[in-house]
């Protein structure tokens, strides 16, 4: 493994456990620069295709998924952990629909799903960049659609 400091070769493994999900394998390692870093190791049963809305194919990058998440939920009440139990809950998801090609569409709207339980706050920060919410009447028609806020 490449430091993330010095960008050598020579680290080694500290410790190593499982996460709590199971779903992954967490591994601290020390390179002989002195740094230390954290390494994940997951499973990945099938390239996954992602066909985006305009109809170009890319394979599906769960960092990518995992960047758009944790943008949706600054600054939010919740912790690391939730996160990342939430994100391979939707890779693990995408990966049991046994399809090599997926829809950029079905990968949002599980996230949106998922994010409406998890925290309302991030469903819409998410909702606006996924429907590309253009005006300030497109977020005011959205919230008033939300179950969370007529109960108020």
């Amino acid at each position: 493994m490449i430091c993330s400091s010095c960008k050598k070769g020579e680290t080694s493994v500290v410790d190593s456990r499982p996460t709590e999900d199971g779903t992954a394998i967490r591994r601290r390692r020390q390179c002989v620069c002195g740094n230390r870093f954290t390494t994940f190791e997951r499973i990945q049963y099938r390239e996954l295709i992602v066909i985006k809305k305009n109809g170009r194919k890319s394979s599906f990058d769960r960092d990518k998924l995992a960047k758009s998440i944790y943008i949706a939920l600054k600054k939010r009440p919740i912790d690391t952990e939730t996160i990342e139990k939430f994100i391979s809950k939707i890779s693990r998801s995408l990966e049991e629909l046994g399809q090599a090609e997926i829809s950029s569409n079905t990968i949002g709207t599980m996230v949106m799903e998922g994010l409406k339980e998890l925290d309302p706050v991030g469903y819409v920060r998410f909702a606006s960049v996924y429907r590309n919410f253009k005006e300030e009447k497109d977020f005011v028609h959205f919230v008033d659609r939300l179950d969370v806020y007529k109960k108020r």
